[in-house]
């Protein structure tokens, strides 16, 4: 299954759920909150901009933000929310495609690196950043850290989540770094959805050596957006790189 499949016409109309979830005001405010301090001023890159469901509220605050997409159907939904001018967006890959002049901030939220599912191209994600940046800009990236201490041996699943009417099972390949997430969707009846999704896991120091070899530097790491110190206990990570050099 590639990307284009994944994000399909039928995702992006049940993407976004105002109010609740990824959009709930204690889960998105943080996020603006940080990004915008951040970008200082100057111009912003989302990469897999999706939905505009971090882009749009910041460009509401006057930050002029573009954003790359693969999907076709996620563009479309964010055009129905904002205009080519609120936030410009060019389709391809983000290893790839390049949005013109140079930023202070480039960002990837919500696991989207994963979604990338080989080691050479999320290096090369990086070193797009840092194509677009200029001298001493930042790349924030938000991930997941594995959480591979509750998989007993020989056990190839573990359920992330359990909740009223969904279930989320992760099958992992602890070779390839490879993880498959099930989204078990169901009602009364006896009939469920499911919808999967294949990533690349990254361990933090993996990440920090991928963001050396693009010219980057980390400068802080964080266990959310609001600043909680990150520990060994640590679900997840926002990672802030400050570009040292860039390649010629």
């Amino acid at each position: 299954m590639d990307q284009d499949e994944i994000w399909d016409a039928d995702t992006a109309r049940r993407y976004d759920t105002p109010g609740v979830g990824m959009f709930a005001p204690e889960v998105l405010d943080p996020t603006v909150d940080r990004l915008a301090a951040l970008a200082d001023g100057g111009t912003v890159v989302e990469f897999a901009v999706g939905t505009g469901r971090v882009a749009i509220p910041l460009a509401e605050r006057g930050i002029h933000v573009a954003g790359i997409e693969l999907s076709t159907a996620m563009i479309e939904r964010l055009r129905e929310k904002a205009d080519d001018d609120t936030v410009p967006v060019m389709q391809g890959d983000m290893t790839t495609v390049r949005v013109p002049g140079e930023h202070t901030l480039v960002y990837l939220v919500f696991n989207t690196i994963s979604n990338l599912l080989t080691q050479d191209e999320q290096v090369e994600c990086f070193r797009n950043a840092a194509r677009h940046l200029s001298p001493g800009g930042r790349f924030v990236i938000e991930l997941w850290v594995p959480q591979l201490r509750t998989l007993p041996p020989g056990q190839g699943a573990s359920v992330f989540a359990i909740e009223p009417g969904y279930i989320g099972l992760d099958t992992i390949d602890v070779l390839e770094q490879h993880v498959v997430s099930h989204h078990f969707h169901f009602g009364e009846g006896h009939e469920a959805r499911l919808d999967r999704s294949p990533h690349r896991y990254i361990w933090p120091s993996e990440l920090d050596l991928m963001a050396r070899l693009a010219g980057f530097e980390l400068e802080t790491r964080h266990a959310d957006w609001a600043g909680s110190r990150f520990t060994a206990e640590s679900t997840s990570h926002v990672s802030v790189y400050v570009l040292a050099h860039r390649e010629e």
